[in-house]
């Protein structure tokens, strides 16, 4: 079973639907002994990181999700939170090292990056990574993202280089939408469902 943390702060059906298409059981939940037994955790998340991190603390799951062992991915959002802090004044999960920042972006190119772009795997052995090639596209709607550092395994350029995909042992990470990028995100969804345990 799949549990889809209810942060309070994502788009969850969407998520849901997205396992619904690849056969894939999962739950809304927040109860902390429901994230505990799950064999898999889906973390997402919109919006801000602070008030994400304050509805994680009113839920009592700061702990909970520090602790998990099975597979867990954060979602846009979601994976920001994963980082130690955030430049939206947010001290967040500290789970991956580093801090979460706002895109510099160069020129006349808006924020938030909105939109289809390409993946630069940085990481080809990873599981969450097998089948997906550099030059695949996904979907981004975000102005936040970490920068490349040690525990990225594939990035994407917006003006600069950021932490498209992230993985530190159990934990991993897409700053785009999985659920609304066709076929390879798709694929990204079933390689986490179809993971060993890290």
């Amino acid at each position: 079973m799949i549990a889809i943390l209810d942060s309070g702060v994502a788009n969850l059906t969407s998520v849901q639907a997205a396992l619904d298409r690849l056969g894939a059981q999962s739950i809304i939940t927040d109860d902390p002994k429901v994230l505990q037994n799950a064999n898999r955790v889906i973390l997402p998340g919109v919006g801000a990181a602070e008030a994400a991190m304050t509805s994680l603390k009113k839920k009592g799951l700061v702990e909970v999700i520090r602790a998990l062992t099975c597979p867990v991915l954060g979602i846009c959002l979601g994976m920001q939170l994963l980082f130690d802090r955030s430049e939206e004044g947010a001290e967040c999960l500290g789970i991956i090292d580093g801090e979460v920042r706002q895109l510099r972006v160069l020129g006349d190119l808006p924020l938030p990056h909105m939109g289809w772009n390409q993946l630069e795997v940085l990481d080809a052995a990873h599981p969450l990574l097998n089948g997906i090639k550099t030059g695949d596209f996904v979907y981004y709607v975000h102005s936040f993202a970490a920068p490349v550092a040690g525990n990225t395994i594939a990035q994407t350029t917006y003006g600069t280089a950021f932490t498209a995909m992230v993985a530190k042992g159990n934990f991993m990470g897409c700053q785009f939408h999985p659920e609304r990028s066709g076929e390879t995100g798709s694929r990204i969804l079933k390689n986490f469902i179809e993971m060993e345990n890290a």
